[in-house]
């Protein structure tokens, strides 16, 4: 059971799984996973999500007795993070962590996801519950949008965070660019006609980010392995790629999963990629709210922690706790 609302449309939706056609893919961080829902997109209305009370469902027990890197530990995580950006010249590395709520009888879903789409309407939010797993979101950032009629492909440079009232400083301007770089240097082997947008605000709740937009024409063949290119962007992993991600899979204390991986959505006009970034994995004793943040040679270790507490009130400040 899948139910989300794009960017900018209140719109509700699920799908009907009347087929076997998959319109939306969950692809986890390290590309290892994919979670399919099965038939087409179809609209929910307000009556209709009524009467299917997301609320009763089960959800899956936390049996894996994960415990969450204290503020001692991450701190000391971060120098760590810090001495191989400065010892290996890497512009930026993205270091995440896991934030974990327990001690409450349960949660009612369908008002937290309510509470979710009220406080992003920017944003693309989803909550799905499976056998296995359950997870909920809200996040802005677009890997990647391509309009089958007019061969146009959009995406962005999201990075750098701030609360909303403060000023940027040199290190979130200088945290950005590598991203931005990135972004055109991919599209350069595709298209000539690429259009950059100015760099500015993107607020997102309590947050801000820069962002650039990015439009180009491409061939619809080239999609595939445009997004493999772009997957994951150095907003949520560093530069150089692979060498950030294999020293993030070292770094930090857990797996990833599904956290700053991708949702493929596909309609009939269009193909929609979301990074999975404001999310939580949610268990009948437990919520796992992941969050991270990009790490210069100039970050301030206490600073980026109060960062990624910032972060993780995007979905715990919505939750109705029962």
């Amino acid at each position: 059971m899948i139910y989300f609302k794009f960017p900018f449309n209140e719109t509700l939706y699920s799908t009907d799984g009347q087929s076997t056609h998959n319109c939306i893919k969950f692809n986890s961080f390290d590309g290892l996973k994919q979670i399919d829902f099965d038939g087409n997109i179809i609209e929910i209305n307000s009556e209709l999500f009524e009467q299917q009370s997301i609320t009763n469902i089960p959800l899956p027990k936390d049996d894996r007795n994960f415990t969450a890197e204290t503020q001692t530990e991450y701190l000391q995580k971060l120098e760590q993070v810090i001495q191989i950006i400065k010892e290996n010249k890497l512009p930026k590395l993205v270091y995440s962590r896991r934030k974990i709520f327990k001690d409450f009888h349960t949660i009612d879903l369908k008002e937290s996801f309510e509470n979710l789409c009220n406080s992003y309407p920017n944003a693309f939010r989803y909550i799905f519950i499976n056998e296995e797993e359950s997870w909920m979101g809200a996040f802005s950032e677009v890997l990647g949008k391509f309009n089958k009629i007019t061969h146009e492909f959009e995406t962005m440079s999201l990075a750098g965070t701030l609360p909303v009232a403060e000023s940027w400083s040199e290190k979130e301007i200088e945290e950005q660019k590598p991203v931005s770089s990135y972004i055109q240097n991919i599209l350069e082997h595709y298209t000539d006609m690429i259009d950059v947008s100015e760099t500015y605000d993107h607020v997102s709740g309590n947050i801000k980010h820069l962002r650039t937009d990015f439009k180009a024409k491409i061939q619809p063949e080239q999609l595939d392995q445009i997004i493999r290119e772009l997957h994951p962007t150095p907003a949520v992993c560093g530069i150089p790629k692979e060498f950030c991600k294999e020293n993030i899979q070292k770094l930090e204390k857990y797996p990833r999963e599904l956290y700053a991986g991708y949702i493929k959505i596909e309609t009939e006009e269009t193909i929609q990629y979301f990074v999975n970034l404001r999310c939580a994995k949610l268990h009948q004793n437990s919520v796992h709210t992941f969050v991270g943040g990009g790490i210069t040679a100039q970050s301030d270790p206490e600073k980026e922690w109060r960062e990624t507490e910032l972060k993780s009130e995007a979905v715990l400040k919505n939750l109705v706790i029962l």
